[in-house]
């Protein structure tokens, strides 16, 4: 299905049958992403005296209870709500779900303490200003599928820098998403200063704002410009999983 799009005083086409799931997929069997010493996701049968939730133990339907942790197993959006003292929900904070959005693929530089960073000049180098994109995907290198199934915790992942956040935030990026457990360092002494200053809590805090982390791009998706579809569940929690999807643009004028 062809649609055209009007946004911004531009016009573009996309292929909404040919939709770029860049969401991790969350098992309770095999191996899955995960972060913050978390354990991996349960899905257990609900199991009463008389009756089992699970039709391959004599149950009539599949009735199952499923426990995970929104930021440490797979994909998630977040609000504000996050680092706020104020509770603030990723339902009622994100009220649209259709972005322009930029992707783009940075490799981390290394500091001399070790860490892998994204600064300001990579982004700079990726994003035109002019282009004032409502959404940002990176995906950093190196790309491999073991991103699907990596245990973060205690690793020190690759994180964006205060430099590189404003400029994310002075071109007027409303969305964040990367394929990285967080956009801050693992262990920072608590600051998170990336997140605070992307949201600008609690000065002037934006609370229309979302970060995603933990998603995954796969290497066939070329960089460039693509409308975002940003789906996630109606938790009144500060996170839910959440299915981020891209389109091509594949014409535009």
């Amino acid at each position: 299905m062809i649609a055209t799009i009007f946004h911004r005083g531009k016009e573009f086409r996309v292929d909404f049958f040919k939709p770029l799931d860049i969401s991790m997929p969350l098992s309770a069997s095999g191996p899955n992403a995960s972060a913050w010493y978390v354990g991996p996701m349960k899905l257990e049968p609900v199991i009463t005296d008389s009756w089992v939730g699970d039709v391959n133990q004599g149950g009539s339907v599949n009735f199952r209870n499923i426990t995970f942790n929104p930021h440490g197993n797979g994909t998630h959006t977040e609000c504000v709500g996050h680092i706020s003292k104020e509770f603030y929900t990723i339902n009622k904070s994100l009220e649209r779900f259709f972005f322009m959005a930029e992707l783009i693929t940075l490799l981390p530089l290394q500091l001399e303490n070790g860490d892998h960073v994204i600064g300001r000049k990579q982004l700079e180098s990726s994003l035109r200003a002019e282009d004032k994109p409502e959404a940002v995907v990176i995906r950093t290198l190196s790309n491999g599928l073991n991103k699907l199934s990596t245990n973060y915790s205690n690793t020190n992942p690759p994180y964006i820098l205060k430099e590189g956040i404003d400029y994310l935030n002075e071109l007027g990026v409303l969305h964040l998403l990367i394929d990285m457990p967080s956009i801050d360092k693992e262990r920072d002494g608590g600051k998170l200063e990336a997140h605070h200053t992307f949201w600008h809590y609690p000065e002037k805090t934006e609370l229309h704002k979302t970060i995603t982390e933990f998603i995954y791009v796969s290497n066939d998706i070329e960089d460039g410009t693509y409308l975002l579809n940003l789906q996630i569940a109606p938790f009144e929690n500060d996170a839910s999983p959440s299915k981020p999807v891209l389109y091509k643009v594949f014409s535009s004028k």
